[in-house]
């Protein structure tokens, strides 16, 4: 199915309903109503190709779901919330299962994480690459050095630097164009940003981040436009990946130290 609600908005109505718990019929009933303003279960079972028998099951669920109103007349009517009310109610009701997730997921954790990480770690896909990046700028004490072949810095990752430097850390950046320098210069005044010293956008790398010298990730970009994003990451001290790139980075001077 095509991600784009315009083509198929009805069809794409029902699959995120769907994906937010509703049953089949509860979705395809709640967007019937949407698109009718108002009906009873005949008028549903028509737009919806949903049996009158299991209009009025879906309508229970919708209503204990607080997105259908009922008129107590005969036959019934039934009144879909508007687009605007119902995305709220999803809204708080994402918000709140992901609240309970993550103190589920909390409450699973060891006391104390390892401080070493032990393996070299994949993660696959541009997203996953910069949730994982996030997770380490979120815990940088002392100095980030971050390294992308990208024209423009992603807004969250610019926030997540910002935030590091907010308390203190110390960051080395390095863009893959004249573009995504300035603007690493621009929204990171804080950060020293130097020039690639090899081409390192004319490759199929992708980023490379190494922060407090304990965790290191290196990224790669598959071949072809819109080509899979896929990265390599570790840490401790004593780990083979984060030893063999971080002595080729303390083997590149600062831009202001002597060569």
């Amino acid at each position: 199915m095509s991600n784009d609600p315009h083509q198929d908005p009805k069809s794409e109505a029902i699959e995120q309903l769907e994906r937010f718990g509703l049953n089949t019929y509860a979705a395809r009933t709640f967007v019937a109503l949407a698109s009718l303003g108002s009906g009873t279960a005949r008028d549903v079972s028509q737009v919806a190709e949903v049996p009158r028998t299991r209009v009025y099951g879906a309508v229970e669920e919708l209503e204990d779901r607080g997105l259908v109103d009922t008129v107590q007349s005969s036959p019934k009517q039934f009144w879909a919330i508007s687009s605007e009310t119902a995305g709220r109610t999803f809204e708080r009701e994402f918000e709140r299962r992901l609240e309970v997730l993550r103190t589920a997921l909390s409450e699973l954790e060891p006391t104390e994480r390892r401080t070493e990480q032990r393996g070299i770690w994949t993660v696959e896909g541009r997203t996953a690459v910069t949730d994982r990046l996030l997770e380490f700028f979120d815990v940088a004490e002392e100095r980030i050095v971050y390294l992308t072949a990208e024209e423009r810095i992603p807004p969250e990752l610019v926030e997540g630097l910002q935030v590091a430097a907010d308390r203190g850390v110390s960051l080395r950046l390095t863009g893959g164009s004249t573009t995504g320098q300035e603007q690493l210069r621009s929204q990171l005044p804080d950060a020293t940003v130097t020039e690639p010293t090899w081409g390192w956008s004319e490759t199929r790398a992708g980023r490379l981040m190494i922060v407090d010298g304990q965790k290191v990730l290196v990224s790669i970009v598959g071949e072809g436009e819109g080509g899979t994003e896929t990265a390599i990451w570790s840490e401790g001290a004593s780990n083979s990946l984060v030893i063999v790139v971080k002595a080729i980075f303390d083997g590149v001077p600062e831009p202001d130290s002597p060569a």
